[in-house]
């Protein structure tokens, strides 16, 4: 960490313990994000209830470069269990956003497209050329919002392939 870590207690004063819970926990972090710039740890017991127990909430801002990730987790009557949810919770997102920041994060595929090359209205069926060239047969009820009479050859498409009885066909037709 650039800036050393800040703890705070709001309404209750902190163990030793406590607080080297904290600093052991809060060290730990850099191994998952080795650009921490601040740390600062909020533990506080908002409310006393006559008919619960003493609550702990735990809050934990960290500053990375691009981001500052907060983390609240729910009230816990034991503190030790309370730093350790804030704690995990403030180490999955540090991984989430140092994947982000390498580009490592998942990205759905668009579906494959293509054009309507041969159309056969009387059968109901036609064929998609793909840009790679290859044919796939689909049925009108393949076709969205039952568009198969506005369907001509040349009309670009996206669609969803499966394999066929004979050869590869669409089960999904959307018109662009």
């Amino acid at each position: 960490m650039q800036l050393p870590l800040q703890i705070t207690a709001r309404n209750m004063s902190l163990s030793e313990a406590a607080e080297q819970a904290i600093r052991e926990k809060a060290a730990k972090l850099d191994q998952f994000h080795d650009r921490i710039m601040s740390c600062r740890v909020v533990v506080e017991c908002p409310h006393r209830h006559k008919h619960q127990g003493v609550l702990y909430n735990v809050r934990i801002d960290l500053t990375v470069p691009g981001a500052e990730l907060v983390v609240k987790r729910e009230p816990n009557e034991d503190l030790y269990v309370a730093i350790r949810d804030a704690f995990d919770a403030a180490r999955r997102q540090l991984q989430d956003h140092a994947r982000r920041q390498r580009g490592e994060v998942k990205s759905h595929e668009e579906p494959p497209h293509g054009y309507i090359s041969q159309l056969f209205p009387e059968q109901s069926y036609g064929f998609i050329t793909t840009p790679d060239g290859r044919e796939i047969y689909f049925h009108r009820n393949s076709v969205k919002n039952a568009d198969f009479e506005k369907l001509a050859t040349s009309t670009p498409v996206r669609f969803l392939e499966e394999p066929g009885e004979q050869g590869p066909q669409a089960t999904v037709v959307q018109p662009l």
